[in-house]
């Protein structure tokens, strides 16, 4: 049974750092691209960063270049998302996606004083 598990989010202070991963099951993500969505209050579900196959190229929302990192791990079967200088516009619920079109339940993140 395929499935992606995302995990890593919480409450986190303006400035602060966060590292989610997303650890799939039930395929071999080595040969896909894998991607980080994100939705927030009232808010359309926005792709916020995605990587390729070997990690070669990867791109990211003009609202998050330069503060978060996607990467992965193939051999964990795992997806990264660093977040740094978080702001509270990058409070939501994160989503992880593979190439299928198939998603994770989500993590909640959320940016406060």
């Amino acid at each position: 049974q395929v499935q992606l598990v995302e995990s890593g989010g919480g409450l986190v202070l303006p400035g602060g750092s966060l590292r989610l991963s997303c650890a799939a099951s039930g395929f071999t993500i080595s040969s896909y691209v894998m991607n980080w969505y994100r939705q927030a209050p009232g808010k359309e579900r926005e792709l916020v960063a995605y990587i390729t196959r070997n990690g070669g190229s990867t791109n990211y929302a003009d609202s998050v270049k330069g503060r978060f990192t996607i990467s992965r791990d193939n051999a964990k079967n795992t997806v990264y998302l660093q977040m740094n200088s978080l702001k509270s516009d990058d409070t939501a619920v994160y989503y992880c996606k593979d190439a299928f079109g198939r998603w994770g339940q989500g993590t909640q993140v959320t940016v406060s004083s």
